[in-house]
């Protein structure tokens, strides 16, 4: 044992080496082919050159649409890594934009300091001199005192007065020429030493507390509500032609905000009649504050990214604020009361809007989307949540009779169910309470039409399709047990009426007015949605089949009708019997009468699903003698045998369904193939008590002949003839052949 387990551990070693070292070779493989790209000197062009002198033209294709896909790849991984990490670009470029100011003012502060410590300089050392050489330091000075001053230093003493008076006037174009044309004379006094240190000093000083001061008068322009339009932007050009750009972007967007929150004032959501006036307004001031901060933005400034990102970050947060005020005053109780149309009124007004500002470069839609969403699903929920509502208390007064559409609501049903005819608009006839589920769901997709934008498609019909499977409960229960619940259900007639409510709804009303959507939701989805609307109304169908096959299949006393007993107690007469299908199958057959006589007028047009009614109705009963072990036990096991006679009455009632349902068009190849296996079986069961069955059984013409004389009695009609059989019927030459394929399918 010891020697096996060192060998698997050895196994095992070896093969993590080997994947180790695979791996490394693959990793240097990848590395070695990605040497070329790296190279400083590296060709594009000649490389694929290279690349594409041994390949066809088949293989380059292939390769350029391979590039191609790359190139989409790659583009949209770079949009979304923008999306991503959009947030944080934005606010470095602000936090560079604001560096990039404060590193402005410090270069203007140490420029300040640097001519104050030269002058400090300067005086220390002409004091020096003064006391080192007093002869002739004096000599100097006087000399100094005695010269006429230059035409530059004339000009120094007046530009503080005359940019005083400028300031004064307001004279804003004319102080900033004067301040960059002092700029220029410090500038070139300093390099050409054309005026002396004090007279240099008290030049720059000037300028510096001059510009200053015209900053902040500027900005103080800026802030006042009365500054607008032309004015504004004077100022603010101003500001940043003194070099100052991102406090004056910032005083023109707060100038913009401070104008409409000035504005709002007078706007009161309670002085507007509904939601969507105050919505209207309130959209009106809030994204033409926008509109116009943008336009002057760009006037300005231009696109430069700094102050670009400085304007997405206002106005989202402007937008954001706009958003929570209309939840707030208007979304909130519609979304509460479940008024969709009035939500989609208010989001459809403000996403209006809100798209006129893509025009300047602002694309907020979406952030309007994302905020909107919580309060339109709200809305959503509690508009189905009151059509499953309205819906329950509409079908307790249900009197389940099909009926065309009221007058009232015929044109909404006519322009949702048009086409569905040949011709003329579709009527469908419904009761009462599937037209007034129709007419709701009808209105329920033209108020959630305009709001297709926000990707409601899915929960839109995932929560209809639950309102829809509300509905059918309510029928289900109904048919299963008619005490309970407040819907009450007696007639077969009404019964099927709520096969045909849910049927229409679910194969041709419900899909059509879903089409309204179909700009979002892809018809995968679509197709998928009306299974699941198909896999409900089967719910329903086979709660009726199984309702009904218990009705023949039991008493009133829920006891069994088809037993064994009645087959193999037959044997025991003396008297031949007089051959006639069992009871219980005859009242099978006029239970599949009845329904098939009411479906006709139920389902013109649809006759398909009665078909499948029928159809599913016969297989539950066949499927339910097929299932039963009681019963089969004792054929197969006693407690005696079956007999010659108890053999030819099941052949005869097996033959008698094959017919009635061949007739009837609903004989399916499973029920047929269910039918050979159960004859099989009690053929198989005769065998064993060593008697050959084919020796007791007659022909088929015999069986044939019960069999339709008996569909002609039940039917009220006269005696029928196999010629009679409609040979065209997709099922006809199913029972054409139907006891000798049996007889055949038993022998083998």
């Amino acid at each position: 044992m010891a020697s096996g387990k060192s060998s698997r551990s050895r196994v095992s070693t070896t093969g993590v080496v080997s994947k180790g070292n695979n791996a490394q070779e693959i990793s240097y493989q990848l590395e070695e082919k990605l040497k070329v790209f790296k190279t400083d000197h590296f060709d594009p062009d000649a490389f694929v050159q290279s690349k594409c002198q041994t390949m066809n033209e088949k293989e380059i294709r292939h390769l350029c649409a391979y590039l191609l896909d790359l190139k989409k790849a790659s583009a949209e991984e770079m949009r979304k890594n923008v999306y991503a990490n959009y947030t944080s670009f934005i606010r470095t470029s602000k936090e560079i934009s604001d560096l990039e100011g404060e590193l402005f003012s410090i270069r203007n502060l140490l420029s300040t300091q640097a001519a104050l410590i030269h002058g400090l300089a300067e005086g220390i050392h002409v004091d020096s001199l003064s006391t080192s050489h007093d002869g002739f330091a004096a000599h100097e000075i006087s000399s100094f005192d005695d010269k006429e001053p230059s035409e530059v230093e004339k000009w120094a003493v007046e530009f503080p007065d005359m940019l005083d008076v400028l300031l004064a006037e307001r004279r804003v174009d004319e102080a900033l020429d004067a301040l960059e044309e002092g700029e220029h004379v410090a500038l070139e006094a300093k390099d050409k030493n054309t005026v002396g240190p004090a007279a240099l000093l008290s030049l720059q000083t000037a300028i510096t507390e001059h510009r200053q001061k015209l900053a902040d008068q500027l900005a103080d322009a800026a802030c006042q509500p009365s500054t607008r339009g032309v004015e504004l932007r004077a100022a603010v050009s101003a500001l940043k032609r003194l070099g100052d750009g991102p406090r004056a972007h910032t005083l023109l967007l707060n100038a913009h905000y401070q104008r409409f929150q000035y504005n709002m004032q007078s706007l009161r959501p309670s002085s507007t009649s509904y939601g969507g006036a105050y919505t209207a307004a309130l959209s009106q001031l809030v994204f033409s504050a926008i509109a116009q901060a943008a336009s002057d933005s760009l006037a300005v400034f231009g696109d430069e990214p700094s102050y670009t990102s400085e304007l997405v970050i206002w106005s989202t947060k402007q937008t954001e604020a706009f958003a929570l005020l209309v939840k707030r005053h208007a979304l909130a109780s519609s979304a509460a009361a479940g008024g969709l149309r009035a939500a989609a009124e208010c989001v459809q007004i403000a996403l209006g809007h809100c798209s006129l500002l893509e025009a300047h470069g602002l694309r907020l839609c979406p952030v309007l989307l994302r905020l909107f969403r919580p309060s339109v699903e709200q809305a959503l929920e509690a508009n189905l949540k009151r059509i499953e509502e309205s819906t329950a208390a509409l079908a307790a007064a249900d009197d389940w009779v099909l009926t065309y559409p009221p007058a009232a609501t015929r044109p909404s049903c006519r322009s949702s169910t048009a086409s569905l005819g040949s011709g003329v608009g579709f009527q469908p006839k419904l009761t009462s309470s599937a037209h007034r589920f129709n007419s709701m769901v009808q209105d329920f997709f033209e108020d959630v039409g305009p709001l297709l934008s926000m990707q409601l498609g899915g929960p839109t019909l995932e929560g209809l399709l639950q309102v829809f499977n509300s509905y059918v409960s309510l029928l289900i229960n109904a048919l299963e047990d008619e005490d309970a619940g407040s819907v009450k259900v007696r007639t077969e007639a009404q019964q099927i009426a709520l096969l045909a409510n849910a049927s229409l709804l679910a194969d041709e009303l419900l899909p059509r007015a879903a089409m309204k959507l179909s700009r979002e939701s892809r018809p995968p989805e679509q197709r998928e949605w009306k299974r699941r609307l198909q896999r409900s109304v089967d719910g329903l169908r086979d709660s009726f089949c199984r309702h009904h096959a218990l009705d023949v299949i039991f008493t009133e006393d829920d006891e069994p009708r088809l037993t064994a007993d009645m087959y193999i107690s037959m044997d025991g007469n003396v008297d031949e019997p007089e051959w006639s299908p069992s009871p219980i199958f005859q009242d099978l057959f006029i239970k599949l009468n009845t329904i098939a006589s009411v479906s006709v007028d139920m389902f013109i047009g649809r006759e398909r699903f009665a078909t499948l009614l029928l159809m599913r109705l016969t297989e539950t009963v066949i499927l339910y003698l097929s299932d039963d072990q009681s019963f089969w036990d004792d054929i197969e096991e006693g407690p005696k045998p079956l007999g010659p006679l108890g053999l030819q009455q099941f052949y005869l009632d097996m033959d008698f369904v094959i017919h009635f349902s061949s007739q009837g068009r609903y004989l399916s190849r499973h029920l047929h193939q269910v039918i050979k296996d159960i004859i099989s079986r009690a053929i198989s069961a005769f065998a064993t008590t060593g008697m050959d069955p084919y020796s007791v059984l007659p022909e088929d013409d015999w069986f044939a002949d019960i069999s339709l004389e008996a569909i002609a009695r039940l039917s009220g009609r006269g005696k029928s003839i196999n010629g009679d059989r409609d040979i065209n019927s997709p099922t006809a030459s199913v029972s054409a052949q139907s006891m000798s394929s049996i007889r055949s399918h038993g022998s083998s």
